[in-house]
């Protein structure tokens, strides 16, 4: 009787002791995740690439419409996508929140932004809000710059309104670069330009900015505020705990996107580069992202991707 109870002993605590070495099954290696074409994606996807790799996963991306992503997330094609700004994306895609077709795992980003905004030299001289341009149309040549067709309805429901007194204001449409474009030519000689920003974004890096108050009925409080959120397929979380655990950690900042994004788009750098170099300069980040997380084969996670990284 003694023996056997020993036994059970014994059993039970091996039993225990795997459990906690416990990781994802094989089943789980492949994580795949949607790209929607933007920075912000390929750099938090990157950084998540890079250290699902150390961790002995198999991360891949498929460049995906916002649309279709959703739609991949509920028919169990995507596993993961990392850019759910909220509020608009909850509203606009209620109905795969309202069936379950999609899961949060958390939320990634706090603090980001999307709203007009004019250089600081022009909140200098007193443009703070958006009541406040109407009164120096000629300053701005009843001009404000936009981005591609299709994402700029608010500002022109806007004009078509007469919201603030704009309703003779042109919105001009081109793209992210095309408008980026105009605000460098116009920046270095101190001319007035009013233009459709957002943070994260390097813009906040290369230019001194303030986003104008005012705009709520246009873009919501606080300046357009969004929180970015991390989504999965239905059964993801219970089927591969230790990714989603890992996924529901990596919880980035607006310093770490700036900067990142820069390097995408001012340096020309590859976004997996551009994710191990912001990997290295903020290791610090490691230990949060990590915690309880191991790798596929369950080992310990901070220690493998450390060891990957050269830190």
């Amino acid at each position: 009787m003694g023996y056997t109870f020993r036994a059970v002993l014994l059993g039970t605590a091996l039993a225990t002791a795997g459990a906690a070495q416990a990781a994802d099954p094989a089943s789980c290696a492949a994580v795949r995740m949607a790209d929607l074409g933007w920075t912000d994606i390929a750099l938090t996807n990157a950084t998540a690439e890079a250290i699902l790799g150390a961790l002995g996963y198999q991360p891949s991306q498929t460049l995906l419409g916002l649309d279709i992503a959703y739609v991949s997330m509920r028919s169990g094609e995507i596993d993961v996508f990392q850019g759910n700004w909220r509020p608009v994306q909850n509203e606009q895609y209620k109905e795969f929140f309202d069936d379950g077709s999609v899961e949060v795992l958390g939320q990634n980003l706090a603090g980001a932004k999307f709203t007009l905004a004019v250089p600081k030299y022009v909140s200098d001289a007193g443009v703070k809000s958006f009541a406040d341009l109407a009164a120096h149309t000629d300053k701005f040549g009843g001009k404000i710059y936009a981005i591609e067709p299709g994402s700029n309805q608010p500002l022109l429901d806007m004009v078509a309104e007469n919201r603030h007194g704009l309703g003779a204001w042109e919105i001009v449409e081109s793209s992210e670069a095309g408008m980026l474009s105009q605000v460098s030519r116009m920046y270095p000689d101190g001319d007035w330009v009013v233009f459709l920003g957002w943070e994260p974004h390097p813009m906040n890096l290369n230019y001194e900015l303030t986003y104008l108050d005012g705009g709520d009925i246009e873009f919501g409080p606080d300046f357009g505020g969004a929180t970015v959120h991390t989504l999965s397929r239905k059964g993801y979380a219970a089927e591969c705990p230790n990714a989603a655990k890992f996924f529901s950690q990596l919880v980035f900042d607006l310093d770490y996107e700036n900067n990142g994004m820069q390097k995408i788009m001012g340096e020309g750098k590859d976004p997996m580069d551009a994710a191990r170099e912001m990997i290295q300069a903020r290791p610090e980040l490691l230990d949060a992202w990590l915690a309880d997380v191991t790798t596929l084969d369950g080992q310990p996670g901070l220690a493998a991707v450390k060891a990957a990284m050269g830190l």
